[in-house]
């Protein structure tokens, strides 16, 4: 049988070929006597989402599929741009918009590479990319994603789009796809990001109920090539994160209530992925145990199908609630790598950047993935307020004594705002002040990456890290000289050259791996 969906995006042609459910809608919206004028509006109306993200390797945008799935259930045609694939971006946009479109939805999953030795602002490449694209339409222009909503009117304004949606985004882009076909007022619409007598006024965004909502469609984006061209393709089994990390945005992107999925809906979309062949996959979570249960529960589902013998996949978790029956599970469920953010060992440190892990629980980490035959990469975030050459010099030290599979050695806080690190450090946040890198102008809303290095590491910082890591092979430290032990997989042409040539698996472990060839 063909598919629902096809008649959807084929046009006003197709509307009149029904599928069973559809002459089922139909007769009762007869009976009902309300007519088929809404019906066919909405089923007449296309909405273009489009990927702008450009990194190399590409990295598959879960987000679009989630939000494809859900408008499409909802009725709308939904055409997909992936700008990642594309050579001549100003010719497929005009391609995509040869046809009237309701809206175009563009989700920026980063704004600029997150690290201090390179600074690379993103967000600048999709503020072209919106620029083309309203040369060419007049349809609205909404923003939405991770990236986006830590900065909901500073980056609106800075792209020149239209509307923005902060936080989750499932919801709300059905009520606006509605709003926008109905012509009807979407001022109350959650998290919905709009300008209104020239002030800009943002709706307080509602966390979805996942346990509510299938997101198990993963038809939209084309993971089969993403896995192929990038080496690995994401899912997520919740969302929000309320760990109290000085620093993170992640609670202002996804929210700080942790809702879960179910896992038996978990379980479909990563069948569905390995049905065709993707079989190296990564969380999307912000700490994937936490709840512990949660993840527990999730490994269950995947050794319940049988899934962990036929795929490899990755996690982001805390050393903070891990333990040999929680790695038990992760290795017989087909994990086979972790990424712990550790951030630091020395205790003061951790309390300034709002871990409530300790040292001795990164080793236990360390030691419980060695015996499980699971890989681990441990983070080191360095250079907070009231770093010294002391500390970093203790945090490699530590590392290098627990002997992880690898290292990654970060220096320099990235300022969000909203934060707690944001918070007390506005004293501080003035351009030229000691510790402040970036911020060359008098707007303190850090759009543009604005980062902190304790001024006690002195003029050299990302020195010190190189000449105490002293080639260990173990340690990727970010470099603007982009190396061999190159940390950002932003453009890494090593990284991309070795999906290339087969490598698959987290951008990491594919690095680690090619240190001991």
């Amino acid at each position: 049988m063909i598919r629902r969906e096809r008649f959807i995006s084929e046009g006003a042609d197709a509307v009149f070929a029904f599928h069973k459910c559809d002459i089922l809608r139909v007769l009762s919206l007869l009976s009902s006597g309300r007519g088929l004028g809404e019906h066919v509006m909405k089923r007449r109306a296309e909405i273009l989402l489009i990927n702008p993200n450009l990194m190399k390797p590409p990295v598959a945008p879960v987000a679009i599929d989630f939000l494809g799935g859900v408008l499409r259930a909802a009725g709308y045609g939904v055409r997909f741009l992936d700008l990642a694939f594309e050579e001549d971006i100003t010719s497929a946009i005009e391609r995509e918009l040869d046809r009237d479109v309701l809206f175009v939805g563009v989700t920026v999953r980063n704004v600029d590479d997150s690290f201090f030795a390179t600074r690379d602002f993103c967000l600048s490449k999709v503020a072209a990319i919106i620029e083309t694209i309203k040369r060419r339409t007049d349809a609205p222009v909404v923003l939405g994603g991770v990236g986006y909503s830590i900065f909901p009117i500073a980056a609106l304004e800075y792209c020149g789009a239209d509307f923005g949606i902060q936080g989750d985004g499932e919801t709300a882009i059905v009520r606006l796809a509605g709003t926008m076909a109905e012509r009807t007022d979407g001022s109350r619409i959650p998290g919905l990001v709009s300008k209104k007598n020239e002030l800009w006024s943002i709706t307080e965004p509602e966390p979805v109920d996942l346990s509510a909502v299938d997101l198990s469609d993963r038809t939209t984006a084309d993971n089969v090539r993403y896995f192929h061209e990038g080496g690995m393709v994401g899912f997520e089994s919740k969302r929000g994160c309320n760990a109290s990390c000085s620093y993170c945005a992640d609670p202002l992107a996804k929210g700080k209530t942790c809702r879960e999925r179910p896992p038996g809906q978990v379980g479909d979309e990563i069948a569905s992925l390995v049905n065709l062949g993707v079989d190296h996959l990564h969380t999307c979570d912000s700490e994937f145990n936490i709840p512990y249960r949660h993840a527990a529960e999730i490994c269950r589902e995947f050794i319940r199908r049988g899934l962990g013998e036929r795929m490899r996949w990755y996690a982001y978790m805390t050393p903070a609630y891990f333990d040999d029956e929680l790695a038990s599970l992760l290795r017989r469920a087909g994990c086979v790598g972790i990424n712990f953010g550790a951030d630091h060992c020395n205790p003061a440190m951790l309390k300034t950047l709002g871990r409530n892990h300790s040292a001795d629980s990164i080793e236990e980490a360390s030691r419980i993935c060695r015996e499980h035959r699971i890989a681990c990469m441990l983070d080191l975030l360095l250079g907070g307020p009231g770093e010294t050459p002391e500390t970093v010099r203790e945090a490699v030290e530590f590392m290098k004594r627990i002997d992880p599979s690898c290292v990654g050695a970060s220096m320099g806080l990235r300022i969000y705002p909203g934060t707690a690190m944001a918070r007390s450090l506005a004293p501080q946040l003035k351009r030229g002040a000691p510790g402040i890198h970036g911020l060359d102008s008098d707007d303190t809303r850090c759009l543009m990456p604005v980062y902190y290095v304790s001024p006690e590491l002195g003029e050299n910082p990302q020195q010190l890290l190189f000449d105490l890591v002293s080639g260990d092979q173990r340690f990727f430290v970010a470099s603007p000289d982009r190396g061999e032990s190159d940390y950002n997989y932003n453009d890494n042409s090593i990284l991309a050259e070795a999906i290339r040539s087969g490598q698959r698996g987290a951008f990491w472990d594919i690095l680690r791996r090619l240190k001991s060839e």
